[in-house]
């Protein structure tokens, strides 16, 4: 999704976001949604402590890791189509999930598996998601999780 440059600046607002957070420093917006999601994460609080190793560390299905900047980024990503009715009816869906689940952190990840699905198959094709299929894929989550 990222490369080079482009990559190594988003994950240094992660990286810089963090380091404010643990200085206790003042911190824009952005920067404290980053925080409260990386909060959720403790298995991430180490290798965002120590940037030269990870800045530039490519982080593919082959080597068995997930890339913990795309899945904090879902989360972010999620927080942001709820907050913004965007695409229409997922906050809907959302509070669906967090109730049955009684945690939105697991509801995000509930849903982080439609979104991965829509930026997988826009990428493959080269074109926007799908929002009509990511918005059904949603859906099946939300009446399975009411049945």
């Amino acid at each position: 999704m990222y490369e080079g440059k482009e990559r190594t600046e988003m994950r240094q607002v992660f990286f810089d976001a963090w380091r404010r957070r643990k200085a206790g420093v003042p911190m824009e917006p952005l920067a404290m949604a980053i925080c409260n999601v990386v909060e959720q994460h403790p298995e991430y609080h180490a290798m965002l402590d120590d940037p030269e190793g990870a800045l530039d560390r490519d982080f593919t299905p082959e080597s068995g890791r997930e890339n913990p900047f795309l899945h904090m980024s879902m989360h972010l990503g999620i927080r942001e189509q709820v907050a913004t009715a965007r695409p229409r009816g997922v906050e809907q869906i959302y509070e669906t999930l967090c109730r049955r689940h009684g945690d939105a952190h697991v509801a995000e990840h509930l849903m982080m598996e439609c979104l991965g699905e829509a930026l997988w198959q826009a990428q493959r094709s080269g074109v926007a998601p799908d929002e009509s299929a990511y918005l059904l894929c949603l859906k099946g989550l939300s009446e399975r999780a009411r049945s």
